[in-house]
């Protein structure tokens, strides 16, 4: 089978140097665009701690902006399936994202912080879709799974360094340096995101509607594309993709506050610098990632994804009971390497479930918003249940009950099985090509 490569408006296929560098600076922007999706991310909370705040108001204000983002990632999926703009909605959204993190340097005032946080959320929703896209329109349906694996391989290494150098120069300079770093990052995220050819990205393959010649529907990048995209409705009776929302759901309901709550107890009880502790959280989870995220790769790519959701699905339960028995210095290094293991098996899987589950519908960045939004429920809600939760009961009981909420999502995923393992079977082809 002939090997096609994508069509920029003209019709004219990029050559292959275009299509190597496309790939070079997607990464490239992978690795600078942590800061981009989540301004200055779990080192907000002891920077806040540090002025006054207590944990119930921190875990409100992540909170209001983890709403803002689950209501804008359907939007955000539904114009990146539709513009042809792509590269600028990741240079625009950056640019706001850096200038809204910097807003707090200037102010602690609650209303600063809250618009903040909505601010980074929102540019946060259109940055997840439109990478996606693009790495679609690049690589086409056949290499998503590798290319995605790269992807997020190269975005966990950078969230590692970032999270090594803030912490280096948040204990040295002090804590508005990580404020600096982290415009740094946007810079060179936006710098690599315009290195990318415009004509790499074949804007109908971006959406999931790649077909060109033979008509067979095997999303291989040689039918015939009618140019029409699905109704929404297509999102409501796929019942793997209400499945997978669901579960993700339960899930990030408890994992989204593991991360910072663990540094703020840890802090709080004299046992870590801020500055270093938080960044050795990220560094722990993110050199995890790299390793688990190309494991993924080769797991779906052998046995599918269903079995790479129901591990990153057990890892947060065995989190839970850890965070909340260890709450010490060395405890980083068990509870962490978890975070990773859940979390770098899933920026593979999801991505790359929802693509092969979504082709041929023309509504593929459409569905990532709706499964981000959806999961969004989740990690929007944890920080302030599990600050509340602290506040009232204390770390430890809020570690046991955030970890809980995962069994729901194993049971869900072992319970539907039958359902879901035909359809992660279908990525499993996909993965394989």
């Amino acid at each position: 089978m002939a090997t096609t490569l994508p069509m920029d408006r003209s019709g004219a296929a990029p050559d292959r140097d275009e299509t190597r560098r496309a790939r070079g600076f997607l990464q490239a922007l992978n690795f600078f665009m942590a800061d981009m999706q989540a301004g200055i991310g779990p080192f907000l909370g002891v920077f806040l701690q540090q002025r006054g705040w207590q944990t119930g108001p921190i875990g409100t204000v992540m909170t209001a902006g983890g709403v803002a983002g689950m209501i804008m990632t359907v939007p955000a999926g539904a114009f990146i399936d539709h513009t042809e703009r792509k590269r600028w909605v990741v240079v625009i959204t950056g640019i706001c994202t850096v200038l809204a993190s910097f807003l707090i340097l200037w102010s602690q005032s609650g209303i600063v912080v809250t618009v903040s946080q909505v601010a980074t959320a929102i540019a946060g929703a259109a940055i997840g879709p439109a990478v996606t896209g693009m790495t679609l329109g690049i690589v086409r349906q056949k290499g998503f799974n590798a290319q995605n694996g790269r992807n997020q391989a190269w975005n966990h290494a950078g969230n590692m360094v970032g999270a090594g150098l803030s912490g280096y120069l948040g204990w040295k300079f002090g804590m508005p340096a990580i404020f600096y770093l982290a415009a740094a990052f946007g810079v060179l995220a936006i710098t690599s995101v315009l290195l990318i050819p415009e004509r790499a990205i074949d804007h109908k393959a971006a959406r999931g509607l790649e077909k060109d010649e033979d008509g067979d529907g095997d999303g291989d990048g040689d039918d015939a594309a009618d140019g029409k995209a699905e109704g929404f409705k297509t999102l409501l009776s796929n019942k793997p993709m209400l499945i997978l929302a669901a579960a993700l759901a339960c899930f990030h309901l408890g994992n989204g506050a593991m991360l910072p709550l663990y540094g703020l107890a840890v802090v709080g009880a004299g046992k870590g610098n801020a500055a270093t502790f938080t960044a050795t959280t990220v560094v722990v989870a993110q050199a995890v990632m790299i390793v688990t995220s190309l494991i993924a790769m080769k797991m779906a790519a052998g046995r599918g994804y269903w079995l790479v959701m129901l591990i990153s699905f057990a890892a947060l339960p065995v989190r839970g009971l850890l965070a909340g028995s260890f709450i010490e210095h060395w405890g980083v290094w068990p509870v962490q390497a978890l975070d990773g293991i859940g979390a770098g098996l899933q920026s593979v899987a999801v991505p790359g479930l929802v693509a092969c589950l979504l082709n041929g519908t023309g509504r593929v960045n459409v569905g990532q918003g709706a499964v981000m939004t959806i999961q969004g429920v989740g990690a929007s809600l944890s920080p302030a249940i599990g600050g509340w939760l602290a506040q009232l009961l204390g770390y430890k009981a809020a570690f046991f009950i955030l970890g809980s909420f995962a069994l729901v999502s194993l049971a869900l995923w072992i319970g539907f099985a039958a359902t879901l393992r035909p359809a992660c079977a279908g990525a499993r082809k996909e993965a394989a090509r």
